[in-house]
Protein backbone atom coordinates (compact mmCIF):
# COMPACT_ATOMS: atom_id res chain seq x y z
CA UNK A 1 0.00 0.00 0.00
CA UNK A 2 1.33 3.43 -0.94
CA UNK A 3 2.56 5.49 1.98
CA UNK A 4 0.63 8.68 2.72
CA UNK A 5 2.72 11.63 1.54
CA UNK A 6 1.72 13.52 4.67
CA UNK A 7 3.55 10.94 6.81
CA UNK A 8 6.86 11.43 5.00
CA UNK A 9 9.43 13.71 6.66
CA UNK A 10 9.57 17.21 5.25
CA UNK A 11 12.70 18.07 3.25
CA UNK A 12 15.19 20.25 5.08
CA UNK A 13 14.83 23.80 3.74
CA UNK A 14 17.93 25.33 2.19
CA UNK A 15 19.44 28.08 4.35
CA UNK A 16 18.78 31.58 3.09
CA UNK A 17 22.00 33.20 1.87
CA UNK A 18 22.78 36.49 3.51
CA UNK A 19 23.63 39.51 1.35
CA UNK A 20 27.24 39.27 2.51
CA UNK A 21 27.47 35.61 1.44
CA UNK A 22 25.86 36.34 -1.93
CA UNK A 23 28.35 39.15 -2.55
CA UNK A 24 31.30 36.84 -1.77
CA UNK A 25 29.91 34.14 -4.05
CA UNK A 26 29.58 36.66 -6.87
CA UNK A 27 33.18 37.70 -6.26
CA UNK A 28 34.32 34.07 -6.46
CA UNK A 29 32.33 33.57 -9.70
CA UNK A 30 34.01 36.63 -11.20
CA UNK A 31 37.48 35.40 -10.15
CA UNK A 32 36.74 31.95 -11.60
CA UNK A 33 35.94 33.53 -14.97
CA UNK A 34 39.20 35.48 -14.85
CA UNK A 35 41.12 32.32 -13.96
CA UNK A 36 39.50 30.44 -16.83
CA UNK A 37 40.40 33.19 -19.27
CA UNK A 38 44.02 33.26 -18.08
CA UNK A 39 44.33 29.46 -18.15
CA UNK A 40 43.16 29.33 -21.75
CA UNK A 41 45.54 32.14 -22.65
CA UNK A 42 48.33 30.07 -21.11
CA UNK A 43 47.14 27.05 -23.09
CA UNK A 44 47.32 29.01 -26.36
CA UNK A 45 50.93 29.99 -25.58
CA UNK A 46 51.72 26.36 -24.72
CA UNK A 47 50.36 25.30 -28.12
CA UNK A 48 52.76 27.76 -29.77
CA UNK A 49 55.62 26.30 -27.72
CA UNK A 50 54.56 22.85 -28.93
CA UNK A 51 54.73 23.97 -32.56
CA UNK A 52 58.25 25.30 -32.06
CA UNK A 53 59.36 22.06 -30.35
CA UNK A 54 57.79 20.00 -33.15
CA UNK A 55 59.61 22.08 -35.77
CA UNK A 56 62.95 21.92 -33.95
CA UNK A 57 62.62 18.25 -32.94
CA UNK A 58 63.15 18.95 -29.23
CA UNK A 59 61.58 17.04 -26.35
CA UNK A 60 58.05 18.03 -25.39
CA UNK A 61 58.27 16.91 -21.76
CA UNK A 62 60.99 18.57 -19.70
CA UNK A 63 60.79 17.58 -16.02
CA UNK A 64 63.54 20.07 -15.16
CA UNK A 65 61.44 22.86 -16.69
CA UNK A 66 58.37 21.66 -14.77
CA UNK A 67 60.35 21.71 -11.52
CA UNK A 68 61.76 25.16 -12.35
CA UNK A 69 58.31 26.67 -12.96
CA UNK A 70 56.81 25.09 -9.84
CA UNK A 71 59.71 26.24 -7.64
CA UNK A 72 59.31 29.80 -8.94
CA UNK A 73 55.59 29.72 -8.22
CA UNK A 74 56.13 28.34 -4.70
CA UNK A 75 58.74 31.03 -3.99
CA UNK A 76 56.44 33.78 -5.24
CA UNK A 77 53.39 32.43 -3.38
CA UNK A 78 52.27 34.97 -0.73
CA UNK A 79 49.61 32.64 0.77
CA UNK A 80 47.22 31.80 2.27
CA UNK A 81 47.44 28.78 -0.06
CA UNK A 82 50.12 26.32 1.10
CA UNK A 83 53.16 25.81 -1.09
CA UNK A 84 52.49 22.11 -1.68
CA UNK A 85 48.90 22.85 -2.71
CA UNK A 86 50.06 25.51 -5.16
CA UNK A 87 52.61 23.05 -6.55
CA UNK A 88 49.91 20.43 -7.05
CA UNK A 89 47.65 22.92 -8.87
CA UNK A 90 50.43 24.09 -11.17
CA UNK A 91 51.51 20.53 -11.97
CA UNK A 92 48.00 19.82 -13.22
CA UNK A 93 47.92 23.07 -15.21
CA UNK A 94 51.22 22.18 -16.89
CA UNK A 95 50.06 18.61 -17.50
CA UNK A 96 46.89 19.85 -19.21
CA UNK A 97 48.86 22.29 -21.36
CA UNK A 98 51.39 19.59 -22.28
CA UNK A 99 48.52 17.37 -23.40
CA UNK A 100 47.68 20.05 -25.99
CA UNK A 101 51.28 20.01 -27.24
CA UNK A 102 51.79 16.23 -27.20
CA UNK A 103 50.00 13.80 -24.81
CA UNK A 104 52.57 11.74 -22.89
CA UNK A 105 52.07 7.95 -23.04
CA UNK A 106 53.13 6.47 -19.71
CA UNK A 107 53.20 2.72 -18.91
CA UNK A 108 52.26 1.79 -15.34
CA UNK A 109 51.41 -1.33 -13.39
CA UNK A 110 47.66 -1.88 -13.63
CA UNK A 111 44.79 -2.15 -13.29
CA UNK A 112 43.54 1.29 -12.25
CA UNK A 113 44.05 2.07 -8.58
CA UNK A 114 47.68 0.96 -8.09
CA UNK A 115 50.26 2.98 -6.21
CA UNK A 116 52.29 2.88 -9.43
CA UNK A 117 49.45 4.74 -11.16
CA UNK A 118 49.39 7.24 -8.29
CA UNK A 119 53.15 7.82 -8.67
CA UNK A 120 52.76 8.43 -12.42
CA UNK A 121 49.99 10.98 -11.85
CA UNK A 122 52.09 12.75 -9.22
CA UNK A 123 55.00 13.03 -11.68
CA UNK A 124 53.24 13.65 -15.01
CA UNK A 125 49.91 15.10 -13.86
CA UNK A 126 46.41 13.84 -14.48
CA UNK A 127 46.41 14.61 -18.23
CA UNK A 128 48.99 11.92 -19.05
CA UNK A 129 47.81 9.02 -21.22
CA UNK A 130 48.33 6.02 -18.92
CA UNK A 131 48.92 2.56 -20.39
CA UNK A 132 48.10 -0.18 -17.86
CA UNK A 133 50.37 -3.24 -17.83
CA UNK A 134 50.10 -6.58 -16.06
CA UNK A 135 53.64 -6.60 -14.64
CA UNK A 136 56.79 -4.54 -14.39
CA UNK A 137 58.19 -6.70 -17.21
CA UNK A 138 55.43 -5.33 -19.44
CA UNK A 139 56.14 -1.76 -18.28
CA UNK A 140 59.80 -2.11 -19.29
CA UNK A 141 58.84 -3.75 -22.59
CA UNK A 142 56.28 -1.07 -23.46
CA UNK A 143 58.83 1.66 -22.75
CA UNK A 144 61.71 -0.06 -24.55
CA UNK A 145 59.58 -0.81 -27.62
CA UNK A 146 58.30 2.76 -27.87
CA UNK A 147 54.62 1.96 -27.38
CA UNK A 148 54.96 4.11 -24.25
CA UNK A 149 57.25 7.12 -24.06
CA UNK A 150 57.82 6.62 -20.34
CA UNK A 151 57.31 3.96 -17.71
CA UNK A 152 56.96 4.04 -13.94
CA UNK A 153 58.21 1.08 -11.88
CA UNK A 154 58.69 0.39 -8.18
CA UNK A 155 62.35 0.10 -7.19
CA UNK A 156 62.59 0.18 -3.39
CA UNK A 157 60.50 0.06 -0.24
CA UNK A 158 61.94 1.41 2.99
CA UNK A 159 60.92 -1.69 4.99
CA UNK A 160 61.20 -4.53 2.45
CA UNK A 161 64.13 -3.26 0.40
CA UNK A 162 64.54 -3.33 -3.37
CA UNK A 163 62.02 -4.63 -5.87
CA UNK A 164 64.29 -7.34 -7.23
CA UNK A 165 62.47 -7.82 -10.54
CA UNK A 166 62.92 -4.16 -11.43
CA UNK A 167 66.62 -4.40 -10.58
CA UNK A 168 67.05 -7.40 -12.88
CA UNK A 169 65.19 -5.69 -15.72
CA UNK A 170 67.49 -2.67 -15.65
CA UNK A 171 70.29 -4.98 -16.76
CA UNK A 172 68.64 -6.16 -19.93
CA UNK A 173 66.74 -3.18 -21.34
CA UNK A 174 68.03 0.01 -23.02
CA UNK A 175 65.93 2.28 -20.79
CA UNK A 176 67.38 4.61 -18.20
CA UNK A 177 66.01 6.49 -15.19
CA UNK A 178 65.24 10.21 -15.55
CA UNK A 179 63.17 10.82 -12.43
CA UNK A 180 61.83 9.37 -9.21
CA UNK A 181 58.73 9.62 -7.04
CA UNK A 182 58.62 8.75 -3.34
CA UNK A 183 55.15 7.85 -2.10
CA UNK A 184 53.89 7.39 1.44
CA UNK A 185 52.19 3.98 1.17
CA UNK A 186 49.15 3.17 3.29
CA UNK A 187 47.73 -0.31 2.80
CA UNK A 188 44.07 -0.81 3.71
CA UNK A 189 42.19 -4.08 4.08
CA UNK A 190 39.38 -4.05 1.52
CA UNK A 191 36.48 -6.48 1.03
CA UNK A 192 32.81 -6.70 0.06
CA UNK A 193 31.67 -7.02 3.70
CA UNK A 194 32.61 -4.51 6.37
CA UNK A 195 33.90 -7.16 8.78
CA UNK A 196 36.99 -9.26 9.49
CA UNK A 197 34.82 -12.35 9.89
CA UNK A 198 34.94 -15.09 7.27
CA UNK A 199 38.03 -13.92 5.36
CA UNK A 200 39.62 -16.97 3.76
CA UNK A 201 42.31 -15.28 1.64
CA UNK A 202 44.09 -11.92 1.46
CA UNK A 203 45.22 -10.95 -2.03
CA UNK A 204 47.97 -8.40 -2.76
CA UNK A 205 51.33 -7.81 -4.40
CA UNK A 206 54.08 -9.80 -2.59
CA UNK A 207 55.66 -6.56 -1.33
CA UNK A 208 52.37 -5.45 0.24
CA UNK A 209 51.87 -8.82 1.91
CA UNK A 210 55.36 -8.56 3.38
CA UNK A 211 54.79 -4.98 4.55
CA UNK A 212 51.64 -6.04 6.45
CA UNK A 213 52.73 -9.44 7.77
CA UNK A 214 52.65 -8.52 11.48
CA UNK A 215 49.12 -7.13 11.24
CA UNK A 216 47.99 -10.18 9.26
CA UNK A 217 49.60 -12.54 11.78
CA UNK A 218 47.68 -10.86 14.60
CA UNK A 219 44.27 -10.26 13.02
CA UNK A 220 43.97 -12.87 10.23
CA UNK A 221 46.35 -15.69 11.22
CA UNK A 222 44.35 -18.39 9.40
CA UNK A 223 43.73 -16.53 6.15
CA UNK A 224 45.68 -17.59 3.08
CA UNK A 225 48.06 -14.93 1.73
CA UNK A 226 47.80 -14.99 -2.02
CA UNK A 227 50.28 -13.05 -4.15
CA UNK A 228 48.90 -11.34 -7.27
CA UNK A 229 50.39 -9.00 -9.87
CA UNK A 230 49.32 -5.78 -8.13
CA UNK A 231 47.33 -4.53 -5.16
CA UNK A 232 44.67 -3.14 -7.48
CA UNK A 233 44.36 -6.56 -9.13
CA UNK A 234 43.85 -8.00 -5.64
CA UNK A 235 41.07 -5.46 -5.05
CA UNK A 236 39.45 -6.34 -8.37
CA UNK A 237 39.46 -10.02 -7.46
CA UNK A 238 38.21 -9.35 -3.90
CA UNK A 239 35.16 -7.67 -5.43
CA UNK A 240 34.22 -11.02 -6.99
CA UNK A 241 34.28 -13.13 -3.80
CA UNK A 242 32.99 -12.15 -0.33
CA UNK A 243 35.49 -14.52 1.32
CA UNK A 244 38.45 -12.67 -0.18
CA UNK A 245 40.07 -9.43 0.99
CA UNK A 246 42.72 -7.22 -0.55
CA UNK A 247 45.49 -4.89 0.61
CA UNK A 248 45.21 -1.73 -1.46
CA UNK A 249 44.64 2.01 -1.56
CA UNK A 250 41.53 3.98 -0.66
CA UNK A 251 41.15 4.79 -4.36
CA UNK A 252 41.03 1.07 -5.17
CA UNK A 253 38.21 0.69 -2.62
CA UNK A 254 36.21 3.37 -4.42
CA UNK A 255 36.95 2.01 -7.88
CA UNK A 256 35.91 -1.56 -7.06
CA UNK A 257 33.07 -0.81 -4.63
CA UNK A 258 34.72 -2.31 -1.54
CA UNK A 259 34.53 -1.48 2.16
CA UNK A 260 37.67 -0.32 3.95
CA UNK A 261 37.46 -2.90 6.70
CA UNK A 262 40.71 -1.75 8.34
CA UNK A 263 42.70 1.42 7.66
CA UNK A 264 46.49 1.67 7.38
CA UNK A 265 47.43 -1.91 8.26
CA UNK A 266 51.08 -1.66 7.17
CA UNK A 267 53.54 -2.61 9.90
CA UNK A 268 55.55 0.61 9.58
CA UNK A 269 53.60 3.86 9.94
CA UNK A 270 56.11 5.77 7.81
CA UNK A 271 56.12 3.32 4.90
CA UNK A 272 57.48 4.82 1.68
CA UNK A 273 58.16 3.33 -1.74
CA UNK A 274 60.43 4.79 -4.42
CA UNK A 275 59.27 4.63 -8.02
CA UNK A 276 61.58 5.23 -10.98
CA UNK A 277 60.56 7.05 -14.16
CA UNK A 278 62.18 5.28 -17.11
CA UNK A 279 62.50 6.14 -20.80
CA UNK A 280 64.72 5.51 -23.82
CA UNK A 281 67.76 7.80 -24.18
CA UNK A 282 66.48 8.98 -27.57
CA UNK A 283 63.20 10.03 -25.94
CA UNK A 284 64.94 11.94 -23.17
CA UNK A 285 68.60 12.30 -22.32
CA UNK A 286 69.67 12.43 -18.70
CA UNK A 287 68.31 15.59 -17.01
CA UNK A 288 70.84 18.38 -16.41
CA UNK A 289 72.47 19.03 -13.05
CA UNK A 290 69.91 20.35 -10.55
CA UNK A 291 72.16 20.63 -7.51
CA UNK A 292 70.37 17.79 -5.68
CA UNK A 293 70.85 14.71 -7.85
CA UNK A 294 71.27 10.97 -7.58
CA UNK A 295 73.22 8.74 -9.97
CA UNK A 296 72.37 5.04 -10.14
CA UNK A 297 74.79 2.49 -11.59
CA UNK A 298 75.12 -1.29 -11.80
CA UNK A 299 78.55 -2.94 -11.89
CA UNK A 300 80.28 -6.25 -11.45
CA UNK A 301 83.88 -6.81 -10.45
CA UNK A 302 86.26 -9.74 -10.96
CA UNK A 303 85.94 -12.37 -8.23
CA UNK A 304 89.27 -11.78 -6.49
CA UNK A 305 90.45 -10.69 -3.03
CA UNK A 306 90.00 -6.98 -2.40
CA UNK A 307 87.61 -6.44 -5.32
CA UNK A 308 85.01 -4.68 -3.19
CA UNK A 309 87.67 -2.48 -1.62
CA UNK A 310 88.86 -1.45 -5.09
CA UNK A 311 85.27 -0.57 -5.97
CA UNK A 312 84.99 1.89 -3.09
CA UNK A 313 88.36 3.61 -3.43
CA UNK A 314 87.44 5.92 -6.39
CA UNK A 315 84.40 7.15 -4.46
CA UNK A 316 86.48 8.01 -1.40
CA UNK A 317 89.26 9.62 -3.43
CA UNK A 318 86.86 11.93 -5.30
CA UNK A 319 84.55 12.67 -2.38
CA UNK A 320 81.44 10.96 -3.75
CA UNK A 321 78.96 9.65 -1.19
CA UNK A 322 77.38 6.22 -1.74
CA UNK A 323 73.81 6.14 -0.43
CA UNK A 324 72.83 2.58 -1.38
CA UNK A 325 74.55 -0.71 -2.21
CA UNK A 326 72.60 -3.83 -3.19
CA UNK A 327 73.80 -7.09 -4.71
CA UNK A 328 72.02 -9.45 -7.09
CA UNK A 329 73.36 -12.83 -8.32
CA UNK A 330 74.66 -12.79 -11.90
CA UNK A 331 73.02 -16.20 -12.55
CA UNK A 332 76.00 -17.45 -14.55
CA UNK A 333 76.79 -20.36 -12.25
CA UNK A 334 80.03 -18.75 -11.09
CA UNK A 335 78.81 -17.21 -7.79
CA UNK A 336 79.33 -13.72 -9.20
CA UNK A 337 77.19 -10.70 -8.42
CA UNK A 338 75.97 -7.44 -9.84
CA UNK A 339 76.14 -4.48 -7.48
CA UNK A 340 73.54 -1.73 -7.66
CA UNK A 341 74.88 1.55 -6.32
CA UNK A 342 73.27 4.93 -5.71
CA UNK A 343 75.58 7.93 -5.53
CA UNK A 344 75.02 11.53 -4.49
CA UNK A 345 75.62 13.85 -7.42
CA UNK A 346 75.38 13.95 -11.22
CA UNK A 347 77.74 12.49 -13.88
CA UNK A 348 78.29 15.99 -15.28
CA UNK A 349 79.84 17.13 -12.01
CA UNK A 350 83.67 16.86 -12.26
CA UNK A 351 84.24 14.81 -9.09
CA UNK A 352 81.43 12.37 -9.93
CA UNK A 353 82.64 12.06 -13.54
CA UNK A 354 86.18 11.28 -12.36
CA UNK A 355 84.97 8.63 -9.90
CA UNK A 356 82.74 6.97 -12.50
CA UNK A 357 85.55 6.86 -15.06
CA UNK A 358 87.85 5.09 -12.60
CA UNK A 359 85.07 2.68 -11.67
CA UNK A 360 84.42 1.88 -15.33
CA UNK A 361 88.05 0.94 -15.85
CA UNK A 362 88.15 -1.59 -13.00
CA UNK A 363 84.70 -3.16 -13.51
CA UNK A 364 83.98 -6.25 -15.55
CA UNK A 365 80.51 -4.81 -16.20
CA UNK A 366 79.48 -1.18 -15.91
CA UNK A 367 76.21 0.60 -16.71
CA UNK A 368 74.74 3.94 -15.68
CA UNK A 369 71.08 3.21 -14.91
CA UNK A 370 70.21 6.87 -14.60
CA UNK A 371 70.82 10.31 -13.12
CA UNK A 372 67.92 12.37 -11.87
CA UNK A 373 66.87 15.08 -9.40
CA UNK A 374 66.00 13.96 -5.89
CA UNK A 375 62.87 15.55 -4.53
CA UNK A 376 63.70 17.49 -1.39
Amino acid sequence: MAEDASSLPSPTPEPVATPELLALRQQIDSLDKQLLTLLNERAHVAEQVGELKRRDGTAFFRPDRVAQVINKIKTANPGPLKGEHVASIWREIMSACLALESPQRVAVLGPVGTFCEQAAIEYFGGAADLIYCGSFDEVFHATASGSAQYGVVGVENMTEGVVTRSMDLFLHTPTHVVGEVSLLIRHNLLRKDDSLEGIEAVLAHPQALAQCQNWLNKHLPNAERRAVASNAEGARLAATNPAWAALASERAATLFGLHITAHAVQDEAYNRTRFAVITLPQTMALPPVSGNDRTSIVVSVPNKPGAMHDLLVPLKVHGVSMTRLESRPARNGQWEYYFYIDLDGHPNQPNVAAALEELRQICAFYKVIGAYPVKA
